[in-house]
């Protein structure tokens, strides 16, 4: 069984056209599959749309939002209302062409558990391309997942890997990031990319802004979210020698002054004292926030288990 997990945002000129699309490759491959539409809040005719396409095609499912909570959070509503074993995550904007389906499924059984979207060739203005370009070299750097276009939306998963995968906020960009971290196969194929032909696109500049920021928090949750304080602690104890190691300096630098016929040195006239002194400051207080961290998580460890397993041998028959 395959879904199709479609998030829906003002897209009602374009939502028809793509499951005829949808339908037209399931009939052709004879793909038994579903397709899941959720509706994120929109403004405009898109759930009337939905409803009238439920109605005419018995694979599509749709759900309505009561506002707009975002992308990730259709995703994670697509997910969970789900009942395929392999998920395919696909815009609305028919910029993601139907006809890799059949090609992401290959790539699946290639032994993969996520298989992303390339978008090699984009018919994006530059604004848009260049500022992706230059954050998806920023997140395979920061991870060490080697993908050339994590904001893709065209993506394939097992279900047991967005199983292990929490959404929220504006996380969806970096899934193939959290299953990597928990010991999924993650890899890519080159895919056609569409100019849109209706709507208008939802990004602006602020998605990169936000975009960073959860960089930074799946970067400290896949590496230290069951360990803070060898992040916080580290960084706490490097300031915390480099103020300490400063102020012995200077101290050993006074009292040579004042047993030689130096000229006094004066500490206070002196800017690195006080920068020894707020760096032993900042790090006793980081050193002090790691170990709150790690009482924190210790008391409220969260439901995901710290391992995951691929595979079991069979219960022996008693």
């Amino acid at each position: 069984m395959l879904s199709i997990i479609v998030p829906v945002y003002n897209e009602q000129d374009s939502l028809s056209e793509l499951v005829e699309r949808i339908d037209e490759v399931a009939q052709r491959e004879n793909l038994e599959l579903e397709i899941v539409m959720i509706d994120d809040g929109s403004r405009d005719q898109s759930w009337q749309v939905i409803e009238d396409l439920a109605g005419r095609y018995q694979i599509v499912h749709g759900f309505r939002f009561r506002r707009n909570f975002g992308k990730a959070a259709a995703l994670a509503a697509g997910f969970e209302n789900s009942s395929g074993d392999i998920l395919i995550t696909m815009d609305a904007d028919l910029q993601d062409d139907p006809n890799e389906i059949p090609n992401l499924l290959a790539k699946l059984d290639e032994g993969l558990d996520v298989v992303s979207g390339w978008k090699k060739v984009r018919h994006d203005p530059w604004h848009k391309v260049l500022p992706s370009r230059v954050f998806n070299g920023m997140i395979s750097w920061l991870t060490g997942v080697k993908l050339h276009d994590h904001n893709c939306g065209l993506k394939a998963y097992r279900r047991e890997a967005v199983a292990e995968v929490n959404l929220y906020g504006e996380m969806h960009r970096f899934v193939p990031v959290l299953a990597d971290a928990r010991g999924f196969k993650v890899g890519e194929i080159v895919i056609q990319h569409h100019a849109r032909q209706h709507g208008v696109s939802k990004y602006g500049f602020e998605r990169f802004v936000k975009g960073f920021l959860d960089l930074l928090t799946v970067y400290f949750l896949t590496g230290y979210g069951r360990r803070p304080q060898h992040l916080i602690g580290s960084i706490g104890l490097g300031s915390f020698v480099c103020g300490m190691a400063g102020l012995f300096v200077l101290s050993v630098m006074w009292v040579i002054t004042r047993l030689t016929p130096l000229d006094d040195l004066n500490l206070h006239e002196r800017a690195l004292f006080y920068f020894c002194i707020v760096g032993v400051l900042l790090g006793i207080q980081l050193l002090t926030m790691g170990f709150l961290a790690e009482l924190i998580t210790a008391q409220n460890r969260p439901n995901d288990k710290p391992y995951s397993i691929s595979e079991t041998t069979p219960t022996p028959q008693s």
